[in-house]
């Protein structure tokens, strides 16, 4: 027995959609490298769910298997409403990816993370063989930082800790993400909570000076990663 899906009858997305046009595009030539048997992880974000459904759209017209592995509840739900089947990645292993961005640079240094799900996502990247970062004119920038801050994972236990360590690397400014309709913080997909940390500059060991802070679970920067842009 199946459950009444109600409460899934339509995909909504929870603000308008920014680029759509150009957003929509994109979806469409991610759309057409889907083949029948491919296991492939879906990003979070508005890109990746306008993705979702033109994958959906082409499994249906041309009958097409395919397995998802999600980052994000939000797209999980979406891939049952499309009739996707979903699987983890203690289950399967994805042959390519999918994902969008907050800012890519021109070295494809990139910030991710406005959907706090960006430890799946980097589990994603490195799992697969190929991902693909689908990102409108709007996300392109010369300097990393310039529109969005890093967010940065933190175990709830840990936050003052972080936090003076962050400022002793030289953050300029750091907040606790808060839920925008509900009361309290973002809480991530794995249960911690994000500061959204800002720099004057951003350079190639910073991702990795983060994440060896006690604490810290995961960061919004992406330096050195094997993807392929398209805009």
């Amino acid at each position: 027995m199946d459950w009444n899906r109600e409460i899934l009858e339509k995909p909504m997305w929870k603000e308008e959609i920014k680029n759509r046009e150009q957003k929509e595009i994109l979806a469409s030539r991610m759309a057409e490298k889907v083949q029948d048997g491919d296991v492939i992880g879906f990003g979070s974000g508005s890109t990746s769910y306008l993705t979702a459904i033109k994958i959906a759209e082409k499994c249906q017209k041309e009958n097409l298997k395919i397995i998802a592995i999600p980052t994000s509840y939000e797209i999980k739900m979406l891939c049952t409403y499309l009739n996707i089947p979903t699987a983890s990645l203690e289950e399967k292993k994805p042959d390519w990816c999918f994902d969008g961005a907050d800012e890519v640079d021109h070295d494809n240094w990139m910030i991710k993370g406005r959907g706090a799900a960006m430890f799946n996502e980097k589990l994603n990247i490195k799992s697969a063989k190929q991902t693909y970062i689908l990102v409108d004119e709007s996300k392109i920038v010369n300097k990393l930082g310039t529109n969005f801050p890093i967010p940065v994972e933190v175990n709830p236990k840990a936050i003052n800790l972080v936090k003076q360590e962050i400022y002793n690397m030289g953050a300029e400014e750091i907040t606790l993400r808060m839920a925008l309709k509900k009361d309290g913080p973002v809480i991530t997909e794995n249960g911690n909570i994000i500061l959204d940390v800002r720099f004057k500059d951003i350079d190639e060991t910073l991702e990795r000076r983060l994440k060896n802070i006690t604490g810290v679970i995961e960061t919004g920067l992406f330096i050195g990663y094997n993807v392929e842009i398209l805009k």
